[in-house]
């Protein structure tokens, strides 16, 4: 049996919530038979390759196996070959964020039991108010013009329509479904899915905010490193410097290109509100998701592997941090190359 690989970090992030990150997937919810897998979950690692990673705990770091080392790893006769079959598929995911994972889980016909398994966190979603606002009054304003001021969440919404004063909450209910064009019944499903769409956007936004600062520090860290004479004679490295740049700078760009375009479109239905065209604007964001998720998770994981070995711009020597580069964020960029010239060509 071979031995895992371990990784000895001191500095452990602290326990999140699994469905509330982009490069983790807690594979207790998938249909497993293992039950070391089942307590197990896919990371996506620095070189943004997805590992099994068997435990984690502050004092002994992270221990983690390839999928494809797994049989090895646990015995051929412990690993059945629908657990390696499904493993390898979701290996091959570039993300592993909810909306994503319900995308790639929908096409392979896996059925997920937990029905929360695959929504982001109560705490997450709390989080993400301030977003969601930007997307919950102008509905509200719409439908009830100056009195929608005063509403900031779907909760709120709700809770008009559990008025007790019948006669206020049925008039609520008429006037929605006057002003969406669909039947009264259908009012629910309809805010459920309206509150999801548009938290997928939400927290794709916040993921997008917590990185973009990151790429501009590690820009930062890339020109103090040209100024090294180490560095200046190394041809690869310098290459190497350029392509990661320019790579990170297209895909950030990228992604805040199409949620601003997601913003806009949102706003043209906001001018002429009706279920049909909110449906319209939901399939496309739908059709983004593995995208946008892809190339968010990579600049996540890459930037936060950077920053967890140079903490600031004066940590680790050239030699070290070109070693790094070199090694590690270099890896995997055609991945997310691929991941953006599929999506290129689908308009919004």
């Amino acid at each position: 049996m071979m031995a895992l690989t371990s990784l000895d970090t001191s500095s452990l992030a602290p326990e999140v919530d699994d469905r509330d990150t982009l490069h983790t997937l807690a594979l207790r919810i998938m249909p497993l038979k293992n039950p070391t897998l089942k307590r197990a979950r896919l990371i996506k690692n620095s070189r943004l390759e997805s590992v099994v990673e068997l435990y984690r705990a502050p004092t002994v770091g992270s221990g983690q196996v390839d999928v494809e080392k797994l049989p090895q790893q646990l015995g051929v006769n412990a690993l059945t070959p629908g657990d390696f079959a499904l493993l390898r598929r979701l290996a091959l995911m570039p993300s592993y964020d909810v909306y994503s994972l319900r995308v790639t889980l929908r096409e392979l016909g896996v059925v997920v039991e937990e029905n929360e398994a695959l929504r982001l966190s109560p705490a997450k979603t709390k989080e993400l108010s301030a977003y969601m606002k930007n997307f919950t009054r102008p509905l509200m304003m719409q439908i009830y013009g100056e009195d929608g001021k005063q509403i900031d969440s779907i909760q709120d919404i709700i809770a008009l329509f559990r008025d007790p004063d019948l006669q206020k909450a049925r008039h609520r209910l008429t006037v929605m479904a006057s002003k969406l064009g669909i039947d009264i019944a259908t009012i629910p499903r309809f805010l459920e899915d309206y509150a999801d769409i548009f938290l997928s956007l939400s927290y794709y936004k916040q993921c997008l905010d917590a990185v973009t600062p990151k790429v501009y520090d590690f820009f930062d860290s890339l020109a103090d490193l040209r100024k090294s004479y180490q560095v200046r004679s190394n041809a690869q490295l310098i290459n190497a410097c350029t392509e990661l740049e320019s790579t990170f700078n297209a895909l950030l760009t990228s992604v805040t290109g199409r949620l601003e375009s997601f913003d806009r479109h949102t706003k043209d239905m906001w001018n002429d509100l009706s279920a049909e065209r909110f449906r319209k604007i939901e399939s496309v964001i739908k059709a983004f998701h593995t995208m946008m998720g892809g190339i968010l998770c990579a600049l996540t994981v890459k930037l936060d592997a950077w920053t967890e070995q140079f903490p600031s711009r004066t940590a680790g020597a050239p030699g070290r941090r070109g070693d790094f580069i070199l090694n590690d964020m270099r890896h995997g960029l055609r991945k997310l190359q691929e991941i953006e010239t599929a999506a290129q060509g689908r308009g919004v």
